[in-house]
Order: C-alpha cells, then structure tokens, then sequence
C-alpha cells in the first residue's frame, strides 16, 4: 500500500504560504539582503519575524532585549509589535551585524530613542541590563553564545515575560542525538534548561529554524 500524501499546507509548501503570508516591508527586505551577506547565522525567516511581533504585541512589549541584533532585521519584526513608546535594546559582538543593524534601523525610519545598540558579548552586556526589567528577551545569536549565561538571561524576563530562542531546529541537528558538534550541544542545554525550569511554562514552535519559546510564570 503507498503511503498516504502530506495535507495539504504540510512540509516546505505550508513553511513558503507562512513566509509569503508574513509580508515584509521593503525595508526589511533590505536588511534581510544585507544579513544575508554577513558571516554567521542566516536572517530569520519571514513567519517566524511575524511570530516575534506577535508574542511582543501579546506582552504588550515596552522593554525588549534582542541577544544577537540579526543585522538588525529580527528588531525591525520586534519593533512592529512592541508598544509605540516601546525601546529596543540589541546587542551583538560583532561590528558588521551592528553596522547593518544600525542600517536596517536608519532606513526603516526608526526613531534614535526607540533602539539602543550595545557591542559586546552576553558575559560582557547582561550584567550591564536589569534583572526582571524586561517584557521579552529574544536570543537570536548562536546559543553557544548565550547557553552559559542562560541563568542571566532569564533573570532579565519579568514575570509574565516571554523567552524566545531562535534556530533550534536547525537542520533537525538537535533531534539527532549523532550530532555532537559545539553548536548542537549548546542548543540540547539550552532546551533541557527551559524545559526542567518550574517557573517557565515553554513550547517548541516549528517556524522557520524553529522557535524555543517560554513565558516566565509567577
């Protein structure tokens, strides 16, 4: 007997419907083309951008800290559901994804006060930020960037705050308990901490290279 075919909207076809669906502006289109050429992890996709201004419009979102700037594209999706008077904080140890990050931000329109951009490393910045302070922290960096601060990086999430990784899906690496590279290591921490942590309540969104999220419960 042959197996039966996908539904219809499943796979690759349901992921190209939801990136479509997202509609970027053409200044985000701008900045995912100039991330896109830098070193390091690929722009977020279009549906899991809209899926950030989603749960920041959920939280009502006046404080964000976006852990990796993403060439400033993750921030233009973060900044479109944040709260008017809402302020961005991105920060990034590398100088090319801050350029095009501060690029990404001049060409959208985006008022100096609205977006602060800090160089540094997690171990450099967190530190600087105030614990519980913050609506939602988006990592959108390697985790072996963040993973042995990830005690930090709850820290700054209020109560009723929203946690979101992105990219723990990528390639189904973590799924594959073969894979023992750096990168999929620190993701299997990363998710076993969140997981195991009594005061988050997180689910797994498959979106694009895949979305960790946790909301942070009294």
């Amino acid at each position: 007997m042959s197996a039966h075919p996908p539904p219809p909207g499943s796979g690759s076809e349901g992921a190209a419907y939801a990136d479509r669906f997202a509609a970027e502006t053409a200044e985000m289109t701008e900045a995912r083309n100039r991330a896109a050429r830098l070193p390091g992890p690929p722009p977020i996709e279009p549906a899991a951008g809209a899926t950030l201004a989603v749960l920041a419009a959920g939280v009502q979102a006046r404080s964000v800290v976006s852990i990796g700037s993403g060439g400033g594209l993750t921030g233009l999706w973060l900044l479109r559901g944040m709260q008017l008077d809402g302020v961005l904080t991105a920060l990034d140890g590398d100088p090319e994804q801050l350029r095009a990050a501060r690029a990404a931000f001049a060409a959208a329109g985006v008022p100096a006060g609205r977006a602060r951009l800090i160089f540094g490393t997690p171990a450099e910045v967190l530190p600087r930020l105030s614990p519980g302070a913050y609506d939602m922290v988006v990592c959108a960096g390697p985790p072996r960037e963040y993973a042995a601060q990830l005690d930090a990086v709850l820290g700054l999430v209020r109560t009723g705050g929203t946690l979101v990784c992105h990219g723990l899906l990528t390639e189904g690496r973590i799924a594959d308990r073969t894979a023992r590279d750096p990168q999929s290591v620190a993701w299997r921490e990363v998710a076993r901490t969140v997981r195991e942590d009594e005061s988050l309540l997180p689910a797994v969104l498959p979106i694009g290279a895949g979305l960790l999220v946790a909301t942070k419960r009294a």
